[in-house]
Parts: structure tokens; sequence; C-alpha cells
């Protein structure tokens, strides 16, 4: 006699994406009720910028993160169903992180030299505009299809830093405050999670009907996208020239970033932080449906994005002025969590709710380290110096990734538990580094800036 087994695709319950609304929601209403005393009621109303440009810039970074986010989501979709081999692919990731390892700090320092992160911004939008117009034109099987690779990681490389920089800059071009920008760095990240979740509800509504139209769609999505932030940098307003030299800001570059102890535990720690999400993005799909399960990953993305919303919620909460926590002591204990949550995951747990929790668990840790390592850089980075500082933290990163790539792609010397294993070793190692740094004391060279 045969036993039929019936099998079913796993996906989150409803009640844990009402669980993650709730929660934020909750996070963000509540929080000026408890602190009333000592904060303003409203995250706008502290800015040095007006809260007419504040809005504007976000609205801006929400274009750009959706730009971001319409590549991310169907990129791999775009490999499968376009028949591209495991060879090219990986052929692809290693010349993305490559392009990136040597061409982002350049760039980086480049901007930084003539002080245009508007700019760089600006460039951004015109990589995504080209990436665009030609998926749309351009067949897939041409020889230069490379160009895209190049072009998308170079977009990417250049939004780790620009549009941080330039919403450093233009604070204390008009008037600088600390406690406005931990705000604004907050909201960054809380903006860039949802305009990811909206990227992947859009890209799936444009491919619901017809595939190969969507995909035309898709690109045409982001060509008009695109068009809008390029009118919006262009068109908005402008940043102020820097005060400093470019002498000046070279020979602070090399003083700072290269001989001051706390810099470099700060670039260390954000290092390690991008080296561990790199590990995550790559493996996490591979994890979820081994030894052949089926799983909803599309359900599962908003899960993840909405965890890393509700992790930058709590920034507000922990870095307020009745708050005694320390930033430092604050990210030593969340780094530790999050390499816990990747360990168990490197040990090859096979329950797919756990494995689906301890992935929330670290994109909630994601979205609170993210803001809380901007105010880090305010406070031990020289505004002028930020963009190069970030491009270069993230080097290391992208080099370690493409040795790892190297290995695992054409060595097979190394497997997906040991790559998962090195990201988790990474985030303990920074939480150490965060716990130097507080030691280190407070600030570098005495204060950079006004608080």
């Amino acid at each position: 006699m045969g036993v039929e087994f019936e099998s079913s695709k796993w996906e989150p319950t409803l009640s844990l994406y009402g669980f993650i609304i709730m929660c934020c929601f909750s996070s963000i209403a509540l929080f000026p009720r408890f602190f009333n005393k000592s904060l303003s009621l409203s995250p706008f109303a502290d800015q040095s910028l007006s809260p007419t440009s504040h809005r504007y810039f976000l609205f801006l970074y929400s274009l750009a993160s959706a730009m971001e986010g319409v590549w991310s989501v169907y990129g791999d979709f775009e490999f499968v169903y376009s028949g591209t081999s495991k060879e090219q692919i990986l052929f692809s990731l290693i010349l993305g992180f490559g392009s990136s390892l040597l061409l982002a700090p350049l760039l980086a320092f480049l901007f930084d030299s003539i002080g245009g992160h508007n700019k760089a911004c600006l460039v951004f939008c015109v990589l995504h505009l080209f990436v665009g117009i030609w998926k749309r034109i351009v067949p897939q099987s041409h020889p230069c299809v490379w160009l895209l690779t190049l072009s998308s990681s170079l977009a990417t490389g250049i939004f780790s830093f620009a549009f941080e920089a330039w919403i450093v800059l233009e604070n204390e071009n008009q008037g600088y405050r600390l406690r406005a920008l931990t705000n604004t760095f907050w909201l960054m990240t809380f903006i860039e999670s949802a305009s990811l979740i909206g990227s992947q509800v859009l890209v799936n509504w444009l491919l619901a009907s017809d595939v190969d139209t969507g995909i035309a769609s898709s690109s045409t999505a982001t060509i008009f996208i695109a068009i809008i932030g390029i009118f919006c940098v262009t068109k908005g307003w402008k940043q102020t020239p820097h005060s400093a030299p470019v002498k000046d800001r070279r020979w602070m570059s090399y003083i700072n970033i290269f001989s001051d102890k706390r810099i470099l535990l700060l670039g260390f720690a954000h290092a390690c932080l991008q080296f561990s999400i790199a590990i995550f993005w790559i493996l996490w799909a591979p994890t979820l449906v081994a030894d052949g399960r089926e799983v909803h990953l599309g359900l599962i993305y908003p899960c993840l994005m909405g965890a890393r919303m509700l992790g930058s919620t709590v920034c507000p909460w922990l870095f307020c002025a009745s708050s005694s926590l320390r930033i430092e002591d604050c990210l030593v204990y969340t780094f530790t969590v999050m390499g816990l949550a990747l360990s168990i995951v490197a040990y090859d747990y096979q329950e797919i709710g756990v494995l689906v929790s301890l992935f929330c668990l670290f994109h909630a840790g994601v979205g609170l380290i993210i803001p809380s390592l901007a105010r880090l850089r305010t406070i031990h980075v020289p505004n002028e110096l930020r963009g190069g500082m970030i491009s270069l933290s993230v080097a290391p990163a992208n080099a370690a990734i493409l040795f790892l790539l190297i290995l695992r792609g054409y060595y097979q010397n190394i497997e997906n538990s040991t790559m998962v294993a090195l990201a988790a070793l990474g985030l303990f190692m920074a939480s150490g580094s965060m716990h130097l740094l507080k030691r280190l004391g407070k600030q570098p060279f005495g204060n950079w800036h006004k608080s």
C-alpha cells in the first residue's frame, strides 16, 4: 500500500504581519507620550533644515531606495527566467563586489574633495536610468551585459554614502543639531525598508499578468523613478559649498581616518555589519529551501523588512535625552544577539519557523545598528570625510565576500554554513570593537561638531 504525502509551501501567518505593523505603529506613536518632557512631539520639530526641505530629502531618499529595491527584488528571478547559468551568475556577483571594492572608495573621496554629494546622488540616478534603458532596449544575451552589473554595483556603492553625507553636511551648513540628525538617520532606515517592500509589491504586480511584459514594465518603472530623482536633485535645494580647501581635507583624511583608533574601530564595526548583511542575502534563500523544502520567499521578504523597520523605531527610545544607555553599550549587546542568531543558523537548524524568527531578529538588529553607527560617525568623523570613511569601511567587507565567492563558486572549498559562521564571527568582533570604542572615550580630537 502506497502512502501519499501532501506537500505545501511554508508561508508566514497573517498574524506575524499584523504583529510587526502594530509594534512599529506603537513604537512611533507612544514614544512622544513617554518622553514629551525631554523631546519634541514630532521628529521633524528639531530640524536644522526646514521641515519642507527635510521631507523633500526623505522623499528623494525613498525614490533612491525604490530604485535599489526594484533590481534587488527581481534580479535573481530575471537571471533564472533568462536562462543564465550558475557560472554567469557567479561571475556577475564577483564583478559587482570587485567593482565596488575598487571604484566606490575612489568615487567617495572624489565627491568628498569637490564637496558635491548632491552630484553623487545625481550620478546614482543617472546610473539607474542607464540600467533601465539598457534593459528596455538591449537583449539579455548581449555580450556587453556586464555593463549592467558594473553600473548597478557602482550605484549601490554611491547609495551607501552619498545621501547620508549630503544630509549631514546640509545640517552642518544650515545649523548643526545632533539630535535632529539622529531622527533623520532612523527615519532614513525606516523609509528605506518601507520602500523596499513597496518595490516588491510593484514588481509582483507588474509580473502578475505576463512575465515578459512585466520585466519590461519593471525597467520602465525604474526609468520613470530615475527621471523623477534626477529632477528632484537638479531642481531641489543646492548643497552649500565647503569652506575648507581641498588640501586641508586631504590632510585631514590621512590624519583622522588612518591614525585615529576610534575611527578605525568604527569602520571595522561597519565592515563587519556589511559583511554579515551581504552573506545573509546571498545565502538566506538556499538556507530556507535546503533539503527540497518549499517556501514562499516572496512572503518572507516583507517580514524581514518589517523587522528592520521595527528595529529602526527603537532608536529614538534608546537615544533620547532621558536615556542613560550609551550608544556603544547598545551596539555591544545588539551585535552579540545578532551573532548568536547567525550562529544558530550556521548550526544548520532545520525548522523553518525558527529560521524565519532568527532572520527577523537579525534584521531588527540591522535596523537598530545602521542609525546608531551613523550617529557615531557624526560624533567621531569630520563631516568633510564622511563619504570616504563609509566607503573605505565597506571595502574590506567587499574583499572578504569576493574571496569567499571565489572559494565557494570555483573551488568548492567552503560550505554555506561556514560562510554564515564567519558572518557571525564578524558580528562578535564588531561587538568587541564597540566595547573598545567605549573605553577610548567620546571624542577623537576634541569636539568636531556643535551639539
